[in-house]
């Protein structure tokens, strides 16, 4: 079972006429930038969506792609009329449609760790030419963690970000 794809005007005029729109992003990201009004339902902790009165709901991301990659599962946590929001978040701004920004927010965590995990390979690179070739173990090392990161969905760096003080929970709104 899948869900059927609906673009932004169609998502807005849905919207007009009561339909809830839900943000699968995961919390941190749902609080940085969100369409306004939306709900936050991410994906890792998906909760079953029952509107009352039979609104029907959309379900979007930031570019569509994890909305259509797990579309069957989105459809089964839906006890309604469901549809994905084409193009998603980035669709919805380049309508011109009203998004919420919180700057005051950390950055998502997947990108803390590409900005951490790029710094590191880039020091690793430079140590190992200018100051001994062992440095680069450190991106290898680097290396060696995306990779299995990617493979088993585990990221130890991601994990560690987290519990960083700047990455406080959010105040994202929640179903």
């Amino acid at each position: 079972m899948s869900l059927p794809t609906i673009d932004v005007a169609g998502a807005r005029r849905l919207l007009d006429q009561g339909a809830v729109l839900i943000d699968v992003r995961e919390a941190d990201e749902h609080a940085r930038e969100r369409v306004v009004g939306s709900l936050s339902n991410p994906l890792s902790r998906l909760v079953p969506v029952a509107p009352s009165a039979g609104r029907p709901v959309i379900f979007h991301c930031r570019s569509g792609a994890r909305t259509a990659a797990n579309a069957a599962r989105l459809a089964g946590a839906a006890a309604c009329e469901a549809y994905i929001l084409e193009g998603g978040l980035d669709a919805w701004k380049k309508a011109g449609l009203p998004v919420a920004v919180d700057r005051g927010q950390p950055l998502e965590i997947m990108r803390q760790v590409q900005i951490v995990a790029g710094s590191l390979v880039l020091l690793g690179v430079a140590l190992g030419i200018w100051v001994a070739p062992a440095f680069f173990g450190l991106s290898a090392f680097v290396g060696a963690g995306l990779a299995f990161a990617g493979i088993s969905g585990w990221c130890g760096m991601a994990r560690l970000l987290a519990l960083m003080p700047w990455n406080r929970p959010s105040r994202a709104v929640a179903l």
